[in-house]
């Protein structure tokens, strides 16, 4: 295993077997992670190209723009890779009321593992 600092400054994301690297998705204000999810090239490249997060939605096999049905949109901050370009960190401004969840709620990490249950909060 290396430790060698890498200094590359060429982002060159390295997409998985299926053509996607997943997106941690971050509110640049506060730090809260909202959510989790996955691109392929045309989702990051039109992310990029518009400041919106676009995702590929792996179940409906299709590209989607985050809010384009909720109005919950989120504004690119910043965009980070991690150190093998394989993982993205988008920081994001939400936009409407906030809530990233399909469920309603701010962030898709509300519940927390309690050895074999869920609890909320």
């Amino acid at each position: 295993m290396s430790h060698a600092l890498d200094e590359t400054t060429v982002f060159t994301p390295k997409f998985d077997e299926h053509g996607l690297i997943g997106a941690i998705v971050q509110d640049a204000g506060d730090g809260t992670v909202l959510m989790f999810a996955h691109m392929n090239a045309e989702a990051l490249d039109l992310t990029r190209k518009t400041g919106l997060i676009h995702f590929w939605s792996r179940s409906r096999r299709k590209l989607w723009l985050k809010g384009e049905t909720s109005g919950e949109t989120f504004r690119v901050v910043e965009l980070r890779v991690d150190c093998d370009q394989d993982c993205l960190l988008v920081r994001v401004a939400p936009q409407g009321k906030g809530n990233a969840c399909h469920t309603g709620r701010r962030s898709c990490f509300y519940r927390t593992v309690a050895d074999d249950r869920l609890e909320f909060g």
